[in-house]
């Protein structure tokens, strides 16, 4: 899918604590079942049901859990994940091309499928002077993206999980097709709460992102489906 299929590339950031509060939540929508992303406060809250119990009710799901640790411990996790028919998940890209390509082995399923699989390359709470200083990754935030990028697509993955402000960069240096799912995104009068790295969905469609990720600007409005209608519109606007 890439930003010309219009229907659902804004992905909500479900980051509550319980079944109970993320239903009262999507019971709001109505028969509208918009892009899920579940992150490890619900997954460690509810476990795996949670994600059986949503696809059973016709919701796709990005499953956020961004692994990162041996290639074997990857493989073998993949392998358990994949069985719960999720769309989309993904890791660390600093854990290196031989565990990116151990979990492509472990996500792919005997018939050959396997969900999206992207690499996290650079957090959006994360600073060029916090990446230089605390985790003493010498250069500019948008070549380090652009290297973890190039090394996700060297290993076989679909895209990357980046900034908006770097989604061009990763275009550029990896091609169109490659994806680019970026969160940090708010609208122009929303807060920026913890992430420092953070454009508008009309600027993110601009700069190349495929898919975008909103968290509290939708789920802690007034009236939440309203301001996703309002995100797809902004993301999805040619002018």
């Amino acid at each position: 899918m890439t930003n010309k299929d219009r229907h659902n590339n804004v992905i909500i950031a479900c980051d509550f604590s319980s079944d109970e509060e993320l239903m009262s939540f999507l019971k709001q929508f109505g028969d509208t079942r918009p892009y899920l992303k579940i992150g490890m406060e619900l997954f460690y809250a509810e476990g795996p049901q949670i994600v059986r119990k949503l696809k059973s009710m016709g919701f796709p799901i990005f499953l956020d859990l961004k692994l990162h640790d041996i290639p074997n411990t990857v493989k073998k996790a993949m392998a358990v994940l994949s069985r719960l028919d999720i769309d989309m998940c993904n890791l660390h890209a600093a854990g290196t091309v031989e565990m990116m390509r151990a979990a492509i082995e472990g996500l792919t399923r005997t018939d050959g499928s396997r969900p999206l699989l992207l690499a996290v390359t650079q957090l959006t709470s994360t600073s060029q002077e916090r990446m230089n200083k605390e985790l003493l990754i010498e250069g500019d935030i948008k070549d380090v993206v652009a290297q973890y990028a190039l090394n996700a697509k060297q290993a076989g993955l679909d895209g990357v999980v980046c900034s908006p402000l770097e989604a061009s960069v990763v275009k550029g240096v990896c091609g169109q097709e490659f994806l680019t799912v970026t969160p940090g995104v708010r609208f122009a009068d929303s807060a920026a709460n913890d992430q420092v790295r953070i454009t508008t969905p009309e600027k993110a469609r601009m700069s190349g992102s495929d898919y975008i990720v909103v968290g509290r600007p939708i789920t802690a409005a007034q009236n939440p489906p309203e301001a996703y209608k309002r995100c797809l519109s902004e993301f999805n606007t040619t002018k």
